[in-house]
């Protein structure tokens, strides 16, 4: 065996006991901020990504929630689900992974312009009828490797026993 496997297995088991961690964590939260804390924590730091999002579906509209990002993105801010990636994952509810934002015709490149966006990955939180999305982000162009996307399916599954609380978002 060579050390690109036990470098690549090294990862994969520290990732799962985060993944692990994070479950824990998420079956102790009581609100919607304690999830999305621990969510766009664990996105990011697992999947070692330049930014994670926690985005709402609200109506007609996606919410960005929470962030946690290298720099701002979207924090606070309303898209159309029609104008959107986030928006385009929760209607057809799959994931959307982007190696170049500016060779897809999904994203809204204006508003990733001035961010460090250069590649994407989105997946629903739930399969059927999604209530947000999950996002991570890359400052170089690159596509995630499948374990890191599984990592963030895992965490947008969304049991109803975990999630009981108000989806209210600020207007």
């Amino acid at each position: 065996m060579d050390a690109t496997f036990f470098r690549a297995t090294s990862w994969y088991v520290s990732a799962m006991e985060g993944l692990v961690a994070a479950v824990q964590e998420l079956s102790h939260a009581r609100d919607l901020d304690a999830v999305t804390a621990v969510i766009r924590n664990a996105a990011r730091d697992l999947t070692g990504a330049d930014g994670a999002t926690f985005v709402l579906r609200d109506g007609d509209q996606c919410y960005y929630a929470e962030e946690n990002a290298i720099a701002p993105l979207w924090k606070g801010k309303r898209f159309p689900m029609s104008a959107c990636v986030s928006g385009w994952v929760m209607l057809n509810a799959q994931a959307a992974v982007i190696e170049d934002i500016y060779e897809d015709p999904r994203v809204p490149v204006e508003a990733y312009r001035p961010t460090f966006v250069k590649s994407l990955a989105m997946v629903p939180i739930r399969r059927t009828s999604p209530i947000g999305a999950i996002g991570n982000y890359w400052s170089s162009r690159r596509t995630p490797l499948p374990e890191e996307l599984a990592i963030l399916q895992a965490l947008a599954v969304r049991p109803r026993s975990r999630w009981k609380m108000r989806r209210s978002t600020p207007a």
